[in-house]
């Protein structure tokens, strides 16, 4: 195995290498693909769900990368898919609309981290790599006022399994109102 590898955490288990990174931005997903094979892995890429299942029925990878929202559906679908194939592989989520509801179903379903974008190789290296006991050090920087309600609104709304008018109506908001906070990103 490479220095590189070493000095960034723990190296690869085994022999085993093999990559899947599912992102529907091609240009990100370039960037991950070549900065994850520089640090030994053997990369797979897909930009759908559909090719994404397809490439895990063939060939489970030992880790994975998953964006959560794809164009054709929800990368959760892909973690389920290779949960169902091979239950050591390491997942980790990547979104740019986080919220602690699906970061919870996320990692029921078996995702070992849940990171907002943009996340760095770096960054996502430490998750696919860290011991399964390591925990993950804690933020420097809290959640905002702004963010919190996010997080609340985000919540209700997956307990009301996605539906915006149910939402709108148990958060007392106007349906609109609520649209326009859902199809914003998170505050920071």
């Amino acid at each position: 195995m490479s220095e590189d590898i070493l000095e960034q955490g723990e190296p690869i288990p085994g022999d085993e290498r093999s990559l899947l990174i599912v992102d529907d931005d091609r240009p990100f997903l370039a960037r991950l693909a070549r900065a994850m094979e520089g640090r030994g892995f053997e990369v797979e890429t897909a930009e759908s769900v559909q090719e994404a299942v397809a490439k895990v029925k063939a060939t489970a990878p030992a880790f994975a990368v998953v964006d959560m929202r794809l164009g054709d559906g929800n990368g959760l679908d892909v973690v389920q898919a290779i949960r169902d194939r091979r239950d050591d592989a390491r997942t980790v989520i990547l979104t740019g609309y986080g919220n602690i509801a699906t970061a919870v179903t996320a990692v029921k379903l078996g995702a070992v981290d849940y990171l907002s974008k943009p996340a760095d190789a770096d960054d996502i290296y430490t998750a696919l790599t860290r011991r399964p006991n390591e925990r993950a050090e804690p933020p420097e920087n809290p959640m905002s006022a702004d963010r919190v309600r996010w997080e609340h609104i985000q919540r209700v709304y997956e307990m009301c399994d996605r539906n915006v008018s149910e939402t709108a109506r148990r958060l007392n908001m106007h349906r609109r109102t609520l649209q326009r906070i859902l199809a914003k990103r998170a505050p920071r």
